[in-house]
């Protein structure tokens, strides 16, 4: 597995957490009485700005949101929003969870609006893109990857070597 700098591995929490708010709301709207997915995306916020790494914490918001996740189930957009943030928070733990709070917030998007989909996951990719050094955009950005299938899109996270 790859090793990151802590400044990467900062800005990769940091950008995880931006690409798992932005599709947030699809999981309060249908679940506003659940918090989980917000407390982790600020749990992986707080880790960021003070640096305290409390193993228990940080695991036990990404399993929260996770089961909120699994709660959601039947419900693909809000599913994968809490998906996206269990994954920007456990980015604290292992950098390389940031690539799955973007997949999921991409599959979000696809999830929450399939008729639009191809516009609004491009859309999507290329703000998530824009946000990121250029040190670590086109590394992390070749992983995620979106294909057209019929008027869809198919999004994949590539894995293999330094992952």
């Amino acid at each position: 597995m790859k090793k990151y700098s802590r400044d990467n591995q900062t800005t990769m929490a940091t950008w995880a957490a931006d690409c798992a708010e932005r599709v947030l709301p699809l999981f309060e709207a249908a679940y506003p009485e659940d918090d989980r997915p917000r407390s982790a995306i600020e749990t992986g916020r707080t880790w960021v700005r003070t640096g305290v790494f409390r193993m228990a914490e940080i695991r036990g918001a990404s399993l929260a949101a996770h089961a909120a996740a699994r709660d959601a189930k039947g419900n693909d957009a809000a599913c994968f929003a809490a998906r996206a943030a269990g994954q920007a928070v456990a980015t604290a733990h292992v950098p390389q969870h940031a690539f799955g709070g973007a997949y999921y917030a991409l599959k979000a998007v696809a999830a929450a609006d399939p008729a639009n989909a191809v516009a609004n996951v491009t859309a999507e990719r290329e703000w998530q893109a824009e946000r990121l050094p250029g040190g670590l955009r086109e590394e992390i950005m070749e992983r995620i990857v979106v294909v057209e299938r019929g008027s869809g899109v198919v999004v994949r996270l590539r894995k293999g070597e330094g992952f």
